[in-house]
């Protein structure tokens, strides 16, 4: 039978706890061909908890009250963490309190899905302390993106389960009633993405656009982070995969030293699709100087290679940031018109 058929018969559209099976590899390596099988948390119904904790950066009770007060208008209820309030100079608290916060999260039975607070930096420095045993055994949603991409990666290459990729608390408008509809529209994501429904976003036409259509599990998030992770018990393994990047406040040399990584290690070589998300660059690097712009410089890593190139796509530290359910598959159309992602 043909590989591309066998895999997409066994695939099915997930309902509530439904495990779907994917390619998801034991190893970072491009020849990694492991097949394991990516299981989907339960969708929340109306009355379901949300925990919100900060494994990484401070934040206030007062900053999370309008993400609070949103979230139990949709119907769920929400737990407050430890962690919140918080500080221990940049951090939400010390190391161990981060720790045990995301902990209790992870293992209580009542919390259905867990939102980062914000992102920042301090998960890489306690993810290989969390004991992921009981997560595993029931999952829940792991919501957040930026720094939160340390749990994404760790989380699908080690326990298999779905997690979301969105803004977290401290990106909810203070004011809902003065948000602009992009706004609007990406919070409202969040809603659609833990209550199960099919997710379609677009994306403008680019020059550099590379057409197609891809099928495959959607994997990725911030660029630098996935870069840090590699060799690691966090290391993203993109073989067969939808690989979506952002990232921001970074020069552009640096950006390509980053995709060097990318290639050099495998992770370009073997994908189903690449998508190009938000880039914000410093502002003394907008200029010529390097003489690459991000278009070409990741157009020169993947020059070889024949999948399909989505450029300009609605995700990252920007106001058109919408989650998306990584680990799950879906499907990439890039068109002269434009660009298309859908859940399936």
């Amino acid at each position: 039978m043909n590989r591309k058929k066998f895999i997409s018969s066994l695939l099915t559209v997930g309902a509530v706890s439904a495990t779907i099976p994917v390619l998801a590899e034991a190893n970072s390596s491009s020849k990694s061909k492991i097949k394991r099988r990516v299981k989907t948390p339960p969708y929340l119904i109306e009355g379901d908890t949300i925990g919100i904790t900060s494994p990484a950066g401070y934040i206030s009770l007062k900053d999370i009250t309008p993400s609070m007060q949103l979230m139990e208008s949709w119907g769920f209820k929400v737990r407050i963490g430890e962690s919140v309030g918080k500080r221990d100079y940049t951090y939400g608290g010390t190391d161990q309190e981060r720790t045990d916060d995301l902990q209790r999260m992870l293992d209580d039975p009542e919390v259905k899905a867990i939102m980062c607070a914000r992102g920042g930096y301090g998960l890489v420095r306690i993810v290989d302390r969390l004991d992921f045993s009981r997560f595993e055994k029931t999952p829940k949603w792991l919501i957040g993106f930026s720094d939160v991409t340390v749990l994404h990666g760790h989380i699908n290459r080690n326990c298999g389960i779905a997690t979301i990729h969105s803004k977290m608390c401290n990106s909810f408008p203070s004011d809902w009633s003065l948000a602009s509809p992009v706004q609007v529209s990406t919070i409202l994501s969040i809603k659609d993405a833990l209550t199960g429904k099919t997710m379609e976003y677009t994306a403008p036409r680019a020059l550099s656009n590379r057409l197609g259509t891809a099928e495959g599990a959607l994997v990725g998030g911030n660029l630098s982070i996935i870069e840090t992770l590699a060799g690691t018990a966090s290391d993203l393994n993109t073989y067969g995969k939808i690989l979506f990047l952002e990232d921001t406040g970074e020069e552009l040399y640096r950006l390509d030293r980053m995709f060097w990584n990318l290639k050099r290690t495998g992770k370009l070589e073997n994908l189903a699709g690449l998508i190009i998300g938000g880039f914000k660059l410093k502002k003394e690097d907008m200029g010529s100087e390097f003489g690459k712009s991000i278009y070409e410089i990741v157009m020169e890593k993947v020059g070889e290679y024949r999948y399909p190139i989505c450029f300009d796509f609605p995700v990252g530290h920007q106001v058109n940031n919408f989650a998306l359910r990584c680990g799950m598959k879906h499907r990439l159309e890039v068109r002269i018109e434009g660009s298309s992602l859908k859940s399936i």
